[in-house]
């Protein structure tokens, strides 16, 4: 016991020092660990209760002593029952305690057997040598648990009834923990015994020094001046545990928690109960589960209930006995004296035995002369039907067969109908009935519908064509290029009303050129330029100090070396572009440079006017300047916009002006199909 706890102050030393402690009562945290040990915890993890690391400390190590002092006492309860400690184990540090508890109380009760004093002073320890005395003054009144040499005193509230008791008299000038008992001497209340230092007291471990009185199957837990008991194992069931820690009959009946029905009453009985029945059955009945009477059968249930030669008969709650008459066996009766058994002919009898067969009589019975299809049973005398089906499957019918009274039928599976023969099937046409809406095919014993192009065989009845809805197939929508309508078995595309026209295919719509067909609605004084879908009448006029070159260009004037007017383009030149919505982001639409380029050149470009939405860049080239997309177009609308090109050669300056008119029309018109728009 000494080493093992030694090794674990050892381990916890070094965090003690470590680390400061807080300010808590060190007695709140030995008595947490003293419960712990009580209600069987392991003290190695014990929930903390302060995060002081003293008081972790105390609570581990006041847990230890308790499990220490019940180790202890077990070893010492083995030493008083059995005389010796071979049983106990030493493989663990807690099985070492108990041993080393059992060693101890053997030589104390060694000791008292050869009359030596219990006060021995052999080198084997403090703990060792208290263990020893108290097993050798075993038996000696109070000396389990008031050493010699020491008062011991009643409890506080003992000492409180005794009134004055000298006892009480403080004589020791307040020096005693709990009492003085005269000439500077202090004494300890029941249950304490007095320290080495002649004034503390500390509490007696009635349950290590073997003094507590538990019964077997009984828990010793020491307690603050004192101990109590505590059952190991619970009463069970039916039993309640008592405050004088026994373990009392439960009385269901009395409590009202059985479970017995209303024609039953309750009967205690030590750890549980029993349900008997309110009403007593007479004699020749007997009670159910349920407490219901039930007449007995003794003719059935005692051995020759009556004498031979007569017959029993039960009545209810007893029987009756018969003297036996004459009794003729089946297929006989008595004659007309009544002494003896004659045949009786069951062919000539009322009864109709062998109904619509002939009739043979025998000695004691009959027989039947059964017609074809039926065979007699001599144990019920009947002639029954023939299953001709069954005895002989498979060979009189090809398809199904039935049985009928006397004979059978043959009928045939669904798709065929009876041969001549009437055993035999043939294929039934079934398309001769016109089964299918559309295209019927006959096949060996059943048909197959078919429908034409455009429509599909329906799924529930397998008979009906359905109309194929082709423009609501998944490839629907890349049937037409722009819309599509159902129809009967088919479909057909059509175009926007203005702008395009169906081409050859039926399907892709082709753009119109209302400049070339003449279906434009511009003036004479303007142009017609053909888009995606539509046109635009375009007209310009050149702005004042330039004449117009050809359709699309003005030049300026001579300017008489006015500034102004050499800051003016030389050219200006209209441009008309168009192309659709959503085209890639950085495509080239636009290029513009000098017809020729010559060493020295240094051109620059750029967009004046026009592109207040950012849709378009420029950029130089080696021969000029191009212009891009710079943003994605998804919607259709115009741009006008002013491409500026500055050319410098020779020191002189030269501006060209570009106005680009670009159209952007709509991306493969198209317009999701609705059938409810059909």
């Amino acid at each position: 016991m000494g080493p093992c706890v030694a090794l674990l102050l050892c381990s916890l030393c070094g965090v003690l020092l470590g680390q400061g402690a807080e300010q808590i009562s060190m007695e709140d945290c030995c008595k947490d660990g003293q419960k712990r040990a009580s209600d069987n915890e392991d003290c190695a993890s014990i929930p903390l209760i302060s995060a002081s690391t003293t008081c972790m400390i105390v609570q581990e190590q006041c847990c230890v002593k308790v499990l220490e002092d019940n180790m202890c006492a077990v070893g010492i309860n083995v030493a008083k029952d059995q005389g010796a400690c071979d049983s106990l184990l030493t493989s663990t540090c807690e099985t070492k305690t108990t041993k080393f508890c059992c060693n101890c109380c053997l030589l104390g009760k060694e000791a008292q057997a050869n009359g030596l004093p219990c006060d021995h002073d052999l080198s084997v320890g403090s703990q060792c040598s208290k263990v020893s005395r108290v097993c050798c003054m075993e038996g000696a009144p109070d000396n389990q648990t008031t050493p010699a040499g020491q008062a011991e005193l009643p409890n506080k509230d003992e000492t409180k009834e005794n009134g004055d008791s000298p006892v009480l008299s403080d004589e020791c000038k307040g020096k005693c923990a709990h009492s003085c008992v005269g000439n500077d001497t202090c004494a300890c209340f029941k249950g304490y015994k007095l320290k080495p230092d002649g004034s503390s007291c500390e509490d007696i471990n009635e349950c290590l020094l073997g003094a507590a009185n538990c019964r077997g199957g009984e828990r010793c837990i020491n307690t603050e001046g004192s101990f109590r008991c505590q059952r190991e194992v619970s009463c069970g069931t039916g039993y309640e545990l008592t405050d004088s820690n026994n373990c009392k009959d439960i009385d269901e009946c009395e409590t009202g928690i059985h479970n017995c029905g209303p024609e039953f009453r309750c009967q205690n009985t030590q750890g549980s109960f029993r349900c008997l029945p309110k009403v007593k059955c007479g004699p020749g009945f007997i009670q159910d589960a349920l407490g219901n009477c039930i007449d007995i059968n003794e003719c059935v249930s005692q051995t020759e209930p009556c004498h031979r030669g007569q017959v029993c008969i039960n009545t209810v709650g007893s029987y009756i006995c018969q003297r036996n008459s004459v009794n003729c066996g089946r297929g006989y009766h008595l004659n007309d004296d009544g002494t003896r058994c004659v045949d009786i002919d069951e062919c000539k009898g009322a009864e109709k035995v062998c109904e619509g067969h002939g009739c043979i009589n025998l000695l004691g019975s009959y027989r039947c002369e059964c017609e074809p299809g039926y065979i007699f049973n001599s144990i019920s005398r009947v002639c029954e039907d023939v299953n001709e089906c069954r005895h002989y499957p498979g060979r009189l019918c090809a398809h199904k067969c039935e049985n009928t009274l006397g004979s059978y039928k043959c009928s045939c599976t669904t798709g065929f109908k009876i041969a001549g023969d009437g055993r035999n099937c043939d294929d039934l046409n079934e398309c001769e009935s016109n089964p299918c809406s559309q295209e019927c095919a006959n096949v060996y014993g059943s048909y197959q519908c078919y429908c034409r192009r455009g429509y599909q065989l329906s799924d529930i009845d397998g008979m009906t064509c359905e109309d194929i809805d082709e423009c609501a197939l998944p490839t629907g929508g890349h049937i037409c290029s722009y819309r599509c309508h159902n129809t009967p078995g088919s479909f057909h595309c059509s175009c926007p009303i203005n702008g395009y026209t169906l081409a050859p295919n039926g399907r892709s719509c082709q753009d119109i050129d209302e400049c070339v067909t003449g279906t434009h609605t511009c003036t004479e004084n303007q142009s017609c330029f053909n888009i995606q879908g539509g046109f635009r009448c375009l007209s310009f006029d050149c702005p004042n100090n330039y004449r117009r070159v050809g359709e699309t260009r003005c030049e300026r004037l001579l300017c008489n070396e006015s500034v102004e007017c050499l800051a003016m383009p030389l050219r200006i030149t209209y441009y008309y572009l168009t192309f659709p919505t959503n085209i890639p982001v950085f495509t080239n639409i636009f290029r513009m440079g000098p017809s020729h380029i010559m060493a020295g050149d240094d051109i620059q470009i750029a967009i004046t006017d026009g592109n207040e939405g950012g849709f378009f860049k420029t950029e130089q080239v080696p021969t000029g300047g191009v212009m891009s997309v710079a943003k994605l177009i998804n919607r259709p609308q115009d741009f006008e916009l002013s491409l500026e090109l500055r050319l410098r050669r020779y020191g002189t300056l030269s501006t060209y002006l570009a106005k680009v008119l670009v159209f952007v029309t709509q991306d493969e018109p198209r317009v999701p199909y609705n059938p409810l728009l059909e």
